[in-house]
């Protein structure tokens, strides 16, 4: 009797973050459903820069709305680079509440986009390809070469796995002190500093690290992973120490490119901002294509051929 396989499960708690019509909307997945952030919601469906205060009015002009609030949101943690944030999240039920009581003419579009997001979720488990071949189309538009596209879908597969093993090992929650540690080894510096080096404040350092920062910062994540499976590091000093074990072999290599090179890895080049200035074309991008790469970290990478 042939055994079907059962589809990767959404692990609880993952994170990830949507696009809607331009609009970053975060989510998690909590009690085997997505969660959508509040905030997020609101400002999407309606004209309004504020939607935390706008909730709060909402909750006390619609006494129904606000009998109801607690059960259909939960303040749930939001993992993202710049640390764990405590937000507010609403589960789709929820949004459908909301809508009945806000004036939107986003509604119908809002209703479409979600089921769409769940669908294209289906789609790239199924097949991950198309889920890589959406992100290259999302940063051949934003005006990335294919080199630089290259390493940075790689640098994501390989992030997701080193994740999986933090997750595995209950050391997911210090995953930002296990990054500052492998990212010290290798570039000399902490995430926070290299952000400074390029001027960043918002933006997601990776998406403008050069190639060459890429691969380094891929290198040193995928020997930690290797390192930690094989020491099979269980506590946090064990995960910390494989972390900086792995970090000093990229921070090798980069030693030895700046030294047969004359020049510093570590570049204060702002990749995607400077792209960006030479298209002008960047607002005409379809959202359905600027959703695909927030997903990406959750699909695995396609097995490979053989020849």
């Amino acid at each position: 009797m042939i055994q079907k396989k059962s589809l990767p499960a959404v692990c609880e708690g993952e994170c990830q973050i949507s696009l809607f019509q331009k609009k970053e909307i975060r989510k998690v997945f909590h009690e085997g459903e997505w969660w959508f952030c509040v905030k997020d919601v609101i400002e999407s469906l309606v004209e309004t820069t504020d939607g935390t205060r706008y909730v709060a009015d909402l909750r006390r002009k619609d006494k129904g709305l606000d009998s109801r609030y607690s059960e259909i949101t939960s303040t749930l943690i939001f993992q993202s680079a710049g640390g764990k944030q405590n937000t507010n999240f609403i589960n789709i039920e929820g949004i459908f509440r909301i809508m009945q009581s806000v004036p939107t003419k986003r509604a119908e579009p809002f209703k479409k986009w979600l089921a769409r997001v769940g669908y294209e979720r289906i789609q790239e488990i199924h097949d991950p390809e198309i889920a890589i071949k959406r992100a290259m189309m999302i940063y051949r538009a934003k005006g990335y070469d294919d080199d630089w596209i290259e390493a940075r879908i790689t640098n994501t597969f390989n992030r997701k796995k080193l994740t999986d093993e933090w997750k595995k090992r209950g050391v997911i929650e210090k995953s930002g002190i296990l990054t500052d540690a492998i990212h010290v080894e290798t570039f000399g510096i902490k995430t926070g500093e290299h952000k400074n080096v390029k001027g960043l404040k918002n933006q997601a350092l990776r998406d403008n690290m050069t190639p060459i920062e890429l691969t380094l910062s891929t290198l040193g994540e995928q020997a930690t992973s290797e390192i930690t499976k094989a020491k099979d590091s269980k506590s946090f000093h064990e995960n910390l120490e494989a972390a900086k074990s792995g970090g000093k072999i990229a921070g090798t290599a980069r030693r030895e490119i700046e030294d047969k090179t004359g020049n510093p890895v570590v570049s204060s080049k702002n990749y995607l901002t400077e792209r960006q200035r030479r298209n002008v074309e960047l607002d005409k991008i379809p959202d359905s294509f600027q959703e695909t790469m927030q997903r990406l970290l959750n699909v695995p990478p396609p097995p490979k051929q053989q020849s």
